[in-house]
């Protein structure tokens, strides 16, 4: 059994795909959730629509976390020279960050959409909002550092060579 099968990159390109769509998704879950919370704002308190947009906002940088992988690992998988193990390491990090993208996505949705509602009768929601939106955007920051400590080890295999 070779330790470079032609099919190899199959692996790391399917990490590739698992970063950007899992993580976009989570994006635009949170975006469209968040943004029908503050279709309801505006109705009642137009003012206040500018500073409501932090979830929105929050959501986008998910979907950036997963671009930054895919790119990574796109830029390392090579059509020869590129070891199984090299494969299943990029599936894994594409994996990590794509659904720690889309959990992030998901929470920062909620969190958007019942903050701002809420923040229409109550403007002391508004810090509390921020700081349940960090956490729930760091979710994703983790599935970005588990990806590029994964890509790392991934690009220092020589197993080919």
């Amino acid at each position: 059994m070779s330790l470079c099968p032609p099919y190899a990159p199959f692996f790391g390109f399917a990490g590739v795909a698992s970063a950007m769509v899992f993580s976009t998704v989570g994006a635009a879950f949170g975006t469209a959730k968040a943004g029908i919370g503050i279709a309801g704002l505006g109705s009642f308190k137009p003012e206040l629509i500018m500073k409501s947009l932090i979830p929105v906002v929050m959501s986008g940088i998910i979907a950036v976390y997963g671009l930054v992988v895919s790119v990574l690992i796109a830029g390392s998988v090579r059509p020869t020279d590129y070891s199984l193990f090299a494969g299943f390491v990029h599936l894994g990090a594409g994996l990590a960050c794509g659904f720690t993208g889309l959990a992030a996505g998901y929470a920062i949705g909620f969190v958007g959409d019942s903050c701002v509602r809420a923040y229409v009768h109550e403007s002391k929601v508004f810090v509390s909002m921020v700081l349940i939106l960090i956490f729930a955007e760091v979710l994703g920051l983790y599935g970005l550092i588990v990806a590029l400590i994964m890509n790392t080890r991934a690009i220092g295999d020589k197993a080919c060579s």
